[in-house]
């Protein structure tokens, strides 16, 4: 692909002596080789321009490139240009229909011709199967469970019934789509008793699951992950959780029940929200943060409990200096002491 042609596909400017360079792949500064593009956006990195093999960089409009030899390709966003880049040079596989002979499908379900079903899948009764779908090897669907068009489904999974999957969802290894929520109630003896999980799972369209991620169906009505959402690997969602439309979900976040998150929320890895709570749109909790408070909208929320970012950033400097502090303190302390005895004698 001629960089004119990358450029283009990416969104990106190339200088006009630079377009018919042969672009071939595309790599990161440390493994790029000649024939690929690669891409600096955080400034760190600078330096590892010098020695990078790639051909041809994105970069932003006010970074220098101390090479003549390397064609520059400027963009708003090297990051989201190298991102096109990649997807232009590593594009999907065409579909093509299968059905392995070990599959078992019940015969109520509705399966059309266009799919992809791999071995020892199994498929409960009244499921309705959208067209190009991919169900790869011991994926376990079960009863009343409608899937999408061009959703792809990896090995493992296992999507309880009632759940309803949109068009493009791709779920990964291992992940559990509606199963029972946490839910007892104590009775007279104080033993737990089940309470009854016959709610659903909703999954919009676009959305993606990351591997060994586990949401949870509620007792009575849904469970909804929005349009656009990712998730991350080992991520719990609790049973009546919402999560808004192109939210990103990062490792090991767990949601406790009747949590609703809003659109475009970040929550790094580790975070914990407690039950019933609102999380407004385009909040960001940083990592290991944990909330048990509804946070309004555009909040950057830091620590355990949580509280804005800026604040945490301060307390934690000081907590750094407690010792230090504490020291101070002692030793005035004991020069008042001596004041306060020579003022006495």
């Amino acid at each position: 692909m001629k960089l004119s042609e990358l450029a283009a596909k990416t969104e990106a400017q190339f200088q006009s002596s630079d377009g018919d360079i042969e672009i071939t792949g595309a790599a990161g500064l440390d493994q790029a080789e000649p024939g690929q593009v690669t891409f600096l956006s955080n400034p760190r990195y600078t330096p590892k321009i010098s020695s990078t093999g790639a051909s041809a960089i994105f970069v932003a409009d006010n970074v220098e490139v101390p090479r003549a030899d390397l064609a520059i390709l400027r963009a708003n966003d090297p990051y989201l240009a190298f991102t096109r880049a990649l997807i232009a040079f590593n594009p999907a596989a065409d579909f093509e229909p299968y059905w392995d002979p070990t599959a078992v499908i019940d015969s109520s379900s509705r399966v059309p011709k266009e799919v992809f079903i791999d071995a020892h899948v199994s498929i409960g009764k009244n499921v309705k199967l959208g067209n190009r779908v991919r169900l790869h090897a011991n994926v376990t669907i079960y009863d009343n469970v409608t899937i999408g068009d061009d959703t792809e489904i990896h090995s493992g999974v296992a999507v309880r019934e009632n759940t309803i999957l949109g068009n493009r969802v791709i779920i990964h290894n291992n992940a559990v789509i509606g199963c029972d929520g946490f839910g007892f109630a104590k009775d007279e003896k104080k033993r737990w008793l089940k309470i009854p999980q016959v709610g659903r799972v909703v999954i919009e369209d676009d959305v993606e699951i990351g591997a060994g991620t586990t949401i949870d169906k509620s007792s009575t009505d849904e469970t909804r992950i929005k349009r656009g959402a990712k998730l991350d690997n080992l991520v719990q969602i609790g049973h009546s959780c919402t999560v808004g439309e192109d939210s990103l979900i990062c490792a090991q976040v767990g949601l406790a029940g009747s949590s609703h998150i809003g659109n475009r929320v970040i929550l790094a890895g580790q975070v914990g929200i407690a039950g019933h709570l609102k999380i407004g749109d385009d909040v960001v909790l940083t990592a290991k943060s944990a909330t048990s408070h509804d946070v309004p909208d555009g909040k950057v929320i830091s620590g355990i409990p949580g509280f804005d970012n800026k604040d945490w950033l301060r307390s934690t400097a000081a907590f750094r200096r407690l010792g230090e502090i504490v020291r101070t303190i002692r030793g005035l302390e004991k020069r008042v002491d001596e004041i306060e005895k020579r003022k006495s004698d």
